[in-house]
């Protein structure tokens, strides 16, 4: 039984509407009397009532001083006419045909999707559904032309059970599969209705949007042609056979224009990217082309390994209808769906710069295919972003280009559903199923599609039912596993053969315009392929628009200076400490903001939570924006940043960092993610890849919580700048420490990023003081440029007595340092006989083990920052110790932490200063296949052994 009802709809769907009870009483009655004369399943119905039937007779018995007066409709007693009987044994049949046609127009709506034939090549036809057989509701081949009342549920009283099952058949069997009364929104449910119902739908365009539709098609499919014969056997994943989903695409853009989009971010993978590139994004043949012979994509004195063609992005300004619009393709590697959210992420951004409240004038449009969409799990975790008030975007378009297979997999192989689609129900999202060869289903469902997303800002797919035509790329060999698909596949038209021949038909293009026109086109293609001969890129697409006025990292920059004078600090950090005078806020909080605000008063006692909020806030006062999502960030996982207050009362929030001023421009958006990190930190990256001004971070729970978004860090992260020339200053925050937590919990996996670290594409830093961290934060935004920032971020050293800085380490001119040399009193440096170079927490436990044995002939430097290695200022520190042995010391296992990484470089400036130690010797844990021992007793005898080791 549905859920959600007109009350014209109500009355007929149930028997237990009010206004029948009178009939249900007479049922009941009759019942009572004689079971067998109701139908069988009031006798069932009855049968299963708890009521006493003495007590039914009794309420239908006059009371003994007045004879009763029943005027129950059909009620009868044993004196009156078997002709009454008769009418209403007739009413009843009328009132259970009317209940089962009610019955079956819900079920067409439901499940009339499944008698669509969505496949162009007619591989599998449409199973036999009980449910959308009128037999199953009682109804006989004798009712199909009898009129039954069924109270304006399709805009008539009444009508035959022909001409309603017609009806339904033409809307939901035809030609377009719509899946959609699942959601449980009653108006956008009804709105779906009315377009597919209305008597205006069928799938009619105007004779513009035919002919357009016409030529998408064949630009595209000839496009594909010349390709496939000027460079054959040259991987392109043609789009030949789902043709439509460019023409989609195309259509998608223009009528979102028409409802306020004013930029469109596109995310897909290979197929149809080359068509994607020239026809929709505007990029010149002859430069796509050249690629083909072998260019370079960017000028060839750019120090950079680049991309294989179909995974580039570009974007480009359009006119359509009139409208000057903005279009971006986002870069996309070979691992599928990654890209989803890395394109909302950037229109969330883009809404954002254009203060886009109504999520109206960015709109996000992905591409996907079939396998990967019912696969990938970036799928379901960008889907469940959707209506986050931290990442809504206003609806994204999905298109499915479903060719029925992933690589050699068939559809039963790759899912478990019915539809590779089926994912997206999670969200109540709409999804229209359509066949590849019908043009004019497909852009029926792409205007729908617009209308949609911006009426109710909410995501839509289209599914279309297509194929390819080669194999997964052009040098692959279908017929080894889909032989019949594939004999099929060389004898079927194109997509644009088969409509060429419809509009022919309709005297609308003829034979020989259609042929002129492909001839034309072909020519068209020849001329950018003389140009492309000669062709060589001038400009690289990069540093343009938002990023205008960045540069190239200089790698002989001096250091950045990040300071602040300290009575803004000061100033900044008393709007930090204060609340409004009716906010009731938690005592224990309380007493940590009395406790900050002394600690800044007197300069002294700094610790992790108010560096990182003074940087926040001293960003904010310099104009920037700061953006930090993740699990639980508002408060911290450790319960240390409190950047959100509650009120203990009503739960009212209260930002400190958003009331610094009274005439504050710029802001600290936080918000909790939901528990994924794979889409939440694609989501930022995306983000911070549109917004440079804006310090975006992604916070983890523990720093192995990053496993689980590890591609984002492999495939955008690490080396988006060296693929696509796109700059990112996205910053991880990663707890990292090993405390006796176990394994999960101890290691970010220093080893995994150092690894992917080279020519200057991102920082990793292990900050062992507030102050080191303040800088490290304040940095990304004092620059010309933008890298990705990792930081092993602490937690025991959150609140640990050492752990803390003084305002003068943050006062101006103060900078970064990615070296900390000795700073106790200890022996003279020509007298040291170990030198320990470390990093992070370890710091602690040395220098607290080296004070207790009074160890003063030992040396403690700090390595702040793994990379960019700081060689030069490692040299300076380390020269004035020329008679200690070097010794690198780290928590983490052998094989893991930063020994591997850090060893050569360490011999490297060994040698450039002539030391009289040649290597550095390593001090730590064993090797371990895991991260760390899962009970504390183990982790104090194994920190214990290292301490002996370096002060043995």
């Amino acid at each position: 039984m549905k859920y959600f009802y007109h009350m014209s709809e109500l009355k007929l769907t149930t028997p237990l509407y009010g206004a029948n009870a009178p009939f249900i009483e007479e049922l009941y009655n009759q019942y009572i009397e004689d079971p067998l004369s109701v139908d069988g399943s009031w006798q069932e119905y009855f049968k299963n009532l708890s009521d006493s039937p003495e007590l039914i007779k009794k309420a239908f018995a006059a009371a003994p001083w007045q004879p009763r007066k029943n005027t129950i409709i059909g009620y009868q007693d044993k004196k009156e006419q078997p002709a009454k009987k008769e009418a209403a044994t007739s009413g009843i049949q009328d009132i259970q045909k009317s209940i089962a046609a009610v019955k079956l127009v819900e079920a067409y709506r439901s499940l009339g999707h499944l008698y669509v034939n969505y496949d162009p090549l007619s591989i599998k036809e449409p199973e036999y559904n009980a449910e959308l057989d009128y037999k199953t509701y009682g109804l006989t081949e004798e009712d199909l032309d009898k009129e039954i009342y069924i109270g304006n549920i399709l805009g008539a009283e009444k009508a035959t059970l022909r001409d309603i099952m017609s009806f339904l058949s033409s809307k939901y069997c035809s030609r377009l599969g719509i899946e959609y009364m699942y959601i449980e929104n009653l108006e956008e449910k009804n709105w779906i209705q009315n377009k597919i119902e209305s008597a205006g739908n069928d799938y009619s365009l105007s004779n513009e949007e035919k002919k357009k539709a016409l030529f998408d098609l064949t630009e595209a499919e000839v496009f594909e042609n010349y390709l496939h014969t000027k460079f054959p056997g040259a991987k392109r994943f043609s789009i030949e056979g789902g043709e439509g989903a460019i023409a989609s695409m195309e259509f998608a853009i223009k009528y979102s224009v028409n409802f306020g989009v004013r930029e469109v971010i596109i995310g897909m993978a290979h197929r149809g990217r080359l068509n994607t590139l020239t026809k929709v994004m505007g990029k010149p043949y002859h430069a796509m082309l050249s690629e083909f012979k072998g260019e370079l994509a960017f000028p060839a004195d750019m120090d950079i390994p680049g991309d294989v063609k179909y995974h580039l992005g570009t974007s480009s300004d359009v006119e359509i209808d009139g409208q000057k619009v903005h279009l971006s393709l986002t870069p996309n590697p070979s691992h599928l769906e990654v890209v989803n959210s890395i394109v909302l992420g950037k229109v969330r951004a883009k809404q954002d710069r254009r203060n886009d409240i109504e999520r109206k004038e960015v709109l996000g449009l992905l591409i996907h295919g079939d396998a990967a969409f019912a696969g990938q799990g970036s799928v379901p975790e960008t889907l469940y972003l959707s209506q986050l008030k931290g990442y809504h975007t206003g609806g994204t378009i999905h298109i499915i280009i479903n060719n029925q297979i992933g690589f050699t997999t068939n559809p039963s192989d790759a899912r478990s559903s019915r539809y590779c689609s089926d994912v997206a129900k999670s969200i109540a999202c709409p999804i229209f199923h359509v066949n590849g060869d019908d043009a004019e289903g497909i852009i029926f469902a792409t205007k729908i599609a617009a209308e949609y997303r911006a009426k109710f800002k909410k995501d839509i797919v289209i599914d279309i039912v297509c194929y390819r035509k080669y194999g997964h790329n052009e040098g692959d060999e279908p017929f080894f596993t889909q032989p019949i698909m594939y004999k099929n596949i060389a004898n079927h038209k194109t997509p644009d053969a088969i409509y060429a021949e419809k509009l022919g038909a309709q005297g609308l293009v003829s034979s020989e315009e259609y042929k002129t026109y492909k001839k034309n086109f072909k020519s068209f293609l020849d001329e950018e392929y003389e140009k492309s001969q000669s062709y060589h890129p001038t400009m690289a697409d990069w540093l343009q628009g938002n990023w205008g006025g960045f540069k190239p990292a200089d790698k002989n920059r001096a250091p950045e200076v990040t300071g602040v004078e300290i009575s803004t600090l000061q100033k900044l950090g008393t709007a930090l400490c204060s609340y409004p005078t009716n906010f009731n806020i938690n005592p224990k909080i309380e007493r940590q903001l009395q406790a900050k605000k002394q600690s800044i008063e007197t300069s002294k006692g700094i610790d992790w939570a108010t560096a990182e909020a003074l940087a926040f806030a001293s960003l904010i006062n310099d104009g920037y924006n700061v953006r930090m999502t993740g699990q639980d960030v508002k408060r911290g996982t450790f319960s240390h940043r409190h950047a959100v207050l509650f009120d203990q009362e009503n739960e009212s929030q209260y930002t400190p960092l958003n009331n610094l001023s009274s005439d504050q421009k710029t802001s600290l958006e936080i918000h909790n993610s939901n528990l994924s990190e794979f889409a939440v930190m694609g989501f930022e990256y995306g983000y911070s890849f549109t917004e440079p001004n804006t310090l975006t971070i992604w916070e983890g729970q523990f720093g192995d919580f990053a496993n689980g978004a590890q591609v984002i860090i492999d495939q955008y992260i690490s080396s988006g700048e060296a693929k696509w020339l796109r700059m990112n200053g996205l910053v991880l925050l990663l707890p990292h420490g090993y405390e006796g937590q176990g394994p999960e919990h101890s290691s970010a996996r220093i080893e995994r990023f150092l690894q992917l670290c080279a020519k200057d594409n991102m920082q990793v830093v292990n900050c062992s003081t507030p102050a080191s961290y303040f800088h490290v934060l304040r940095r990304q935004l004092c620059r010309n440029f933008r890298k990705p920032l990792v930081v092993m971020s602490p937690k025991s050293l959150l609140r640990h007595k050492y752990a803390v800085s003084g305002l003068i380490e943050m006062d101006k001119e103060t900078t970064f340092k990615p070296v900390i040399d000795e700073v106790n009193q200890i022996t003279s440096p020509s007298d040291i006989r170990k030198v320990i170079i470390c990093s992070g927490k370890v710091y602690y436990d040395l220098t607290e083990k080296r004070e207790e044995l009074g160890a003063n002939d030992i040396a403690i430097i700090r390595l702040e920052q793994y990379y960019p290695f700081p060689s030069k200022e490692l040299a300076g520190v380390i020269k004035k110790y020329n008679n200690a042995q070097i010794f690198w010391c780290q928590e983490e296992h052998e094989n893991m932490g930063a020994f591997y990484f850090v060893e050569p470089r360490i011999e490297q400036v060994l040698k450039d200063i002539g030391h009289s130690c040649k290597r550095a010797r390593y001090i730590g844990r064993a090797r371990s296949a895991s991260p760390a021992v899962g009970y504390l007793k183990l982790h104090i005898i194994e920190l214990k052994k290292l301490l002996e080791e370096v002060f043995g």
